[in-house]
């Protein structure tokens, strides 16, 4: 089932208002990814730079290309690590956040 515009939108009206929910959906995405569920990180990782940077000004942060930036977070992209840790490390910047790994036993 396709997400839609209005659902989008509440994403992102909630995602501005509120940083915990914002710092949530990117810490799932980080925490998805080291579990081995790539498909759901980049998912998650891209509807955060929807609702909160867009990839427009994300790319000229990181000083990619924009259509690139999509195509590597789409379902069948595939990001090398530098690329997917420089999005991360840019928008922990942006967030002013920084999340640590640690071991769980």
């Amino acid at each position: 089932m396709a997400i839609t515009r209005d659902f989008k939108k509440t994403i992102q009206a909630r995602a501005l208002r509120d940083p915990a929910f914002r710092e949530g959906i990117l810490r799932e995405s980080i925490e998805s990814m080291l579990a081995g569920d790539l498909r759901t990180g980049k998912a998650l990782l891209r509807d955060y730079i929807n609702a909160v940077i867009g990839f427009e000004k994300l790319a000229k942060l990181i000083k990619k290309d924009p259509k690139s930036l999509m195509r590597m977070l789409s379902p069948t992209g595939n990001p090398t690590a530098a690329n997917l840790f420089d999005v991360i490390c840019t928008l922990e910047k942006k967030e002013k956040i920084h999340y640590k790994l640690r071991p769980v036993r």
